[in-house]
C-alpha cells in the first residue's frame, strides 16, 4: 500500500522545491540538506538528507545517497539508502545498491543492484 504522503513528492514541480541545481551545475563533494532538493546537473561525491532528494531527467548523479525520499528520473550511479521511499521513473537508471521500506521501478526503467526492503 503506498503512503498517500508519498504521491505528492511524485506532483512536484521545480518550483516546489527548496534549492535547485540548475542543469549547468557540476558538483564534486558532500551535499547535506534538511529541506527538498532537485539536481537538474552533475553531481559526484556524496548525499546526506534528512528531507526529500529528485534527479531530474537528464541528470547524472556519481554518488552514495542517503534521504528521506528518493525519485530518480535521470542516473543515479551509488547506493541509494531510503528511509521511506526510493522511485525508479521509467526514465530512470540506477546502477547500486537500493535500500528503502518501499522501492517502486516503473516499467522500462533501468536497475542494476541489490534491492533491500526493510521495514
Amino acid at each position: 500500500m503506498v503512503d498517500n504522503r508519498d504521491n505528492d513528492l511524485l506532483d512536484l514541480d521545480e518550483e516546489d522545491y527548496d534549492t535547485v541545481l540548475a542543469a549547468d551545475i557540476d558538483f564534486d563533494g558532500m551535499i547535506e540538506f534538511a529541506e527538498p532538493l532537485m539536481i537538474k546537473g552533475r553531481v559526484s561525491g556524496r548525499i546526506e538528507a534528512t528531507s526529500d532528494l529528485m534527479v531530474d531527467t537528464d541528470a547524472v548523479v556519481r554518488a552514495d545517497i542517503r534521504a528521506d525520499r528518493v525519485v530518480i528520473k535521470g542516473t543515479v550511479m551509488g547506493n541509494v539508502n531510503a528511509s521511506r521511499v526510493v522511485h525508479v521513473f521509467s526514465s530512470g537508471k540506477l546502477t547500486g545498491d537500493v535500500t528503502a521500506p518501499e522501492v517502486v521501478l516503473d516499467t522500462g526503467c533501468f536497475f542494476s543492484g541489490v534491492c533491500t526492503m526493510n521495514r
